[in-house]
């Protein structure tokens, strides 16, 4: 019996040198908890992450933003469409692409048309320009403010997706604060007090973060005030 197994080009461009990343991807491929596209010139990769509830996020390098974007597309987008992209928030150029090959190689190409018009207007020449800094080594990874970011960007997709879950009584009004401390960001429920805090200071346990279908908070330690 042979199979017919759904597949997909997914495709970013490295800030750093330029080239256009692609890779094919299919279901099977997919099953792993985390994929990583690299670029030949080994400073930069796109991370696909599969989530509990079967969805794909995209951690995507920006050729004109300091720090990565995210995406969270369904399986139907990945694989399903000709052509999906998914633009820079901030300057509308398309930074990733998934779909058929051909598709998306055309795209590819009409974006680093549109990029390089852009640089050039800029007086900017060389893209290594855009991002002259080198990608962290793992031992700077703890401390490395992406790592925040990331945290902070699956904490506020649980909260949108209603999957926090405090110690307040079903169906009441409730919001969550989300602090940076020294070791992590603290989430606490501002009705109930219960809160947890999630370790940034560490590059596995933000890895495990990120394959979080929920966050459970627990009460906090602190003593209640004394009413007499």
């Amino acid at each position: 019996m042979v199979l017919d197994t759904k597949n997909a080009t997914v495709a970013y461009r490295c800030p750093h040198c330029g080239a256009a990343v692609l890779s094919g991807v299919n279901m099977f491929t997919l099953t792993a908890d985390m994929l990583k596209l690299k670029c030949s010139c080994g400073k930069s990769e796109m991370t696909l992450v599969n989530t509990a509830d079967g969805k794909v996020r995209l951690i995507v390098p920006c050729m004109l933003c300091p720090k990565p974007h995210q995406f969270l597309l369904s399986r139907s987008l990945m694989f399903d469409k000709e052509l999906f992209c998914m633009p820079c928030p901030y300057s509308d150029i398309n930074i990733c692409c998934v779909g058929e090959d051909n598709h998306v190689r055309a795209e590819m190409a009409r974006s680093e048309l549109e990029l390089l018009k852009l640089l050039e207007e800029n007086g900017i020449s060389d893209f290594s320009a855009l991002h002259p800094e080198e990608a962290p080594d793992e031992d700077s990874f703890p401390t490395d403010p992406q790592v925040r970011d990331i945290v902070m960007f699956v904490i506020h997709d649980l909260d949108a997706e209603g999957k926090i879950y405090c110690h307040c009584p079903e169906g009441t009004p409730h919001e969550y604060d989300a602090v940076i401390e020294d070791d992590g960001i603290r989430v606490t429920c501002t009705v109930c007090g219960a809160s947890r805090l999630i370790p940034t200071d560490s590059g596995l346990a933000a890895h495990a973060f990120l394959h979080s279908d929920s966050l459970d908070l627990t009460v906090t330690d602190q003593t209640p005030p004394d009413d007499n």
